[in-house]
C-alpha cells in the first residue's frame, strides 16, 4: 500500500491491471454523490445527544455552533470537543449525514449517496481504523456493455474496461506535472493556468479520438460534469486521477470499497463520541456577525448565538442562507456559480434474474442512465445501482427506467426502484462536487478561508478528494482549526 504523499484516493471504476472487477462510482460518484439508518439516522446506537434534542434551550450557551451534520460538520464538532468546546450542531434534515445517507431496499442496506471510500485515503483511512471499521468489497461483473458505432456492444471485463483505461491514460498524460503535489493542487499555479479553462469536452477534443473511441469515454466524462462533457473543468477529473497515483489502477482501487457499517456506522461512532448537541428538523436562514458574536436564525425563527459558527452546508446551499456581513468575495463566488452537479440522480433497482451482473455504460446523451452496475444478488434477482443527470427521468417509473436500461443494451424485469433526486433535494442542490472550467485557479486558496468569526467548509471545497467523503473530513479537520485560531 503506498503512502499519501505516493497516492490518495478515489476513481473511476475503470481500471487496468482490475478488469475481471466490478466498477465502482461514488454518488456517482460523487457523490459521487454522488453517500442512517432506513430514512432516519435515529436508530438504535445513535448518539445520546440526538434523543435530547427536544429539550434544548435556545439561550444555552454554546462555543461554538455548527450548521450541518454531514460528515464535515460532524468532523468539526469532534475536533471542537476534544479540545473542550461546547457545541451545538444545527441540521436542516431529520437525520444526520448530509449527501450520506444509509437506507435500506428489498432487504438490503444502499447507500443513497456517496458510498465508497478506501483505506489509503489518508482522512477517511484514519476515520477507519480509529473506529475499527471493516471494508466490504465489491463484487465482480460478467460482462461490460459499452456503446459503438453500430449500437451497444458486449465486451468481456477485461477488454472493455481495458478499452477505456487505455484511453484515460491518455487523457491524462502530463498529470504528474501540473499536479505533482495533488493534496497541493496549485503547487503549479504556472502549468495550471491554461489548462484550468479547459472542459473535458476541450480535453476530449484535443484527443484526436477516433468515432469509436469517443463513444466509449464520452459518457463517463458527461456524467462527471452532471450532464454535458462541455460543463466540466478537465482539471477536475485530472485532480481525481492525480490523487489516486496518476494510474488507472488506483483510480478503480479507490472504487472498490465501502463500509462494512455503511455511512451511518462512521457518523454514529464519531458522534458517541464526541456527544455535542444536535437539534434535527433546524434549517437555517441566517448568519449575523455583529463583530463580537455570530448570531443564527432558523427558518422557525428560533434564535441561537455563539462567538464562532462553522458553515458546513453543500456550496449550492450557501445561497439560501442570508449572511451579514457577506461572505468573502471567493466564497460568495462559489455560492453563486455552484460546484455540486444540479441534476443528480442515484437510483437502486431491483430485477429478476435473467440479465445478470453487467456494467452498463451509455455514451453521452445516449440514455438517461448513462452508467449502471450490480450491487448484490437477491433471492429473486439481482439489485443494480444507477445513475442518471436527466431531470426528465422519473425514477420511480419502471416503464421509463426500463427504457432507459434498454438503451445501454441490457433487458431487465423491473421489481422495485429506490431512488433519491438530489438536484431537487432542497438541502443539497445538486449532487456530487465537480468544478467547472477556471474554478481552481480562480477560486482556491481563498474559498478554504472564511471570516474571523464564520467559517465556511465543505466537502466540495477539499484540498484533496473535493466531493468525496474523504473530502469532507479533510474540510472538517480544516474547519475545526480555523475555529480555534490555530490555522
Amino acid at each position: 500500500m503506498r503512502s499519501r504523499h505516493d497516492r490518495a484516493e478515489t476513481g473511476l471504476p475503470l481500471a487496468a491491471g482490475t478488469f475481471s472487477r466490478r466498477p465502482s462510482r461514488r454518488t456517482v460518484l460523487k457523490a459521487a454523490g454522488a453517500t442512517a439508518a432506513a430514512a432516519s439516522m435515529l436508530v438504535a446506537g445513535a448518539p445520546t445527544a440526538l434523543a435530547e434534542t427536544a429539550a434544548l434551550e435556545e439561550d444555552a450557551a454554546y462555543d461554538v455552533i455548527v450548521i450541518g451534520a454531514g460528515f464535515t460538520g460532524v468532523t468539526a464538532a469532534r475536533e471542537l470537543r476534544a479540545k473542550g468546546k461546547r457545541v451545538l450542531v444545527l441540521e436542516a434534515r431529520d437525520r444526520i449525514g448530509g449527501r450520506t445517507w444509509s437506507s435500506s431496499f428489498a432487504g438490503l442496506p444502499v447507500e443513497m449517496g456517496g458510498t465508497w471510500v478506501e483505506a489509503t485515503q489518508p482522512h477517511i483511512g484514519a476515520e477507519l481504523k480509529r473506529y475499527n471499521i471493516a471494508l466490504d468489497e465489491e463484487e465482480p461483473v460478467d460482462r461490460v456493455l459499452l456503446p459503438t458505432p453500430t449500437g451497444p456492444g458486449t465486451f468481456t471485463p477485461d477488454d472493455g474496461f481495458g478499452r477505456i483505461g487505455a484511453l484515460l491514460e491518455r487523457m491524462f498524460d502530463g498529470s504528474r506535472q501540473y499536479f505533482e503535489r495533488p493534496f497541493q493542487p496549485l503547487y503549479r499555479a504556472d502549468l495550471l493556468q491554461s489548462l484550468d479553462k479547459l472542459s473535458l469536452r476541450d480535453r476530449l477534443n484535443q484527443m484526436g479520438l477516433s468515432p469509436a473511441e469517443e463513444l466509449l469515454i464520452n459518457g463517463q466524462t458527461a456524467v462527471y460534469s452532471g450532464g454535458s462533457s462541455s460543463w466540466g473543468a478537465f482539471t477536475m477529473l485530472a485532480h481525481w486521477w492525480s490523487l489516486a497515483g496518476w494510474n488507472n489502477q488506483g483510480w478503480n482501487d479507490t472504487q472498490r470499497y465501502r463500509m462494512k457499517t455503511g455511512t451511518s456506522g462512521l457518523l454514529n461512532a464519531m458522534l458517541n463520541e464526541a456527544k455535542p448537541t444536535v437539534r434535527l428538523n433546524s434549517p437555517v436562514a441566517s448568519v449575523s456577525d455583529t463583530g463580537s458574536r455570530v448570531y443564527v436564525t432558523l427558518r422557525s425563527g428560533a434564535k441561537y448565538n455563539a462567538p464562532r459558527v462553522v458553515v458546513t452546508v453543500p456550496v449550492n446551499v450557501l445561497s439560501t442562507i442570508k449572511f451579514s456581513p457577506a461572505l468573502p468575495a471567493a466564497q460568495t463566488a462559489a455560492a453563486d456559480q455552484g460546484i455540486g452537479v444540479k441534476n443528480a440522480l442515484k437510483i437502486w433497482i431491483h430485477a429478476r434474474k435473467g440479465a445478470g451482473r453487467f456494467y452498463g455504460q451509455g455514451a453521452e446523451g445516449g440514455s438517461p442512465i448513462p452508467m449502471m452496475m450490480p450491487y448484490k444478488d437477491t433471492p429473486e434477482g439481482v439489485m443494480y445501482v444507477a445513475f442518471s443527470t436527466d431531470p426528465a427521468l422519473d425514477p420511480t417509473s419502471k416503464t421509463q427506467v426500463k427504457a432507459a436500461v434498454s438503451r445501454l443494451g441490457a433487458d431487465i424485469d423491473i421489481i422495485g426502484l429506490h431512488a433519491h433526486d438530489w438536484g431537487r433535494d432542497p438541502y443539497a442542490r445538486g449532487g456530487w462536487a465537480f468544478r467547472k472550467p477556471g474554478q481552481l485557479t480562480s477560486l482556491y486558496p481563498a474559498a478554504l478561508v472564511g471570516s474571523e468569526r464564520v467559517v465556511v467548509a465543505s466537502g466540495d471545497l477539499a484540498e484533496g478528494w473535493s466531493g468525496f467523503i474523504d473530502g469532507a473530513v479533510e474540510s472538517g479537520l480544516r474547519a475545526a482549526q480555523q475555529a480555534l485560531g490555530t490555522k
